[in-house]
């Protein structure tokens, strides 16, 4: 292996390398903060997507939410049905495309819902201070 393998002389200076670590920290310190609500970082920003845009949409559907948050849509599915069996949402299906599923925050998975983004958006604004 010589110098010339790396464009970069430190890895410090690898615009890729740095956003691995610092994506690393602030996931880590995410993961402390959602504890305390029983949430896992998925469970999150699915749950704080819906919110968003049940305040635009009537109707958010299960694809809706996967282009939203750009997970893919079978992870979304998955977490979704985890999120229904703690309670924090309702899936029905659409009332005109017998495919889509509409989700729905419950009252507790609103009310956690907007605890859980006031813990973030507080750690957001310290860790990228």
């Amino acid at each position: 292996m010589t110098k010339n393998d790396f464009i970069f002389d430190k890895t410090e200076e690898s615009p890729g390398f740095l956003l691995w670590q610092v994506t690393n920290l602030w996931q880590r310190e995410i993961k402390k903060a959602l504890e305390k609500y029983d949430l896992t970082h998925s469970q999150f920003v699915l749950l704080a997507s819906l919110l968003w845009l049940s305040k635009e949409n009537e109707s958010v559907t299960q694809i809706t939410l996967s282009f939203h948050t750009k997970i893919d849509p079978m992870t979304t599915s998955t977490v979704l049905r985890t999120l229904q069996k703690k309670g924090l949402i309702k899936r029905q299906e659409h009332l005109t495309d017998t495919r889509a599923k509409t989700v729905k925050l419950t009252t507790d998975g609103q009310k956690i819902a907007i605890l859980a983004v006031k813990t973030v958006e507080e750690l957001d604004g310290i860790f990228f201070q």
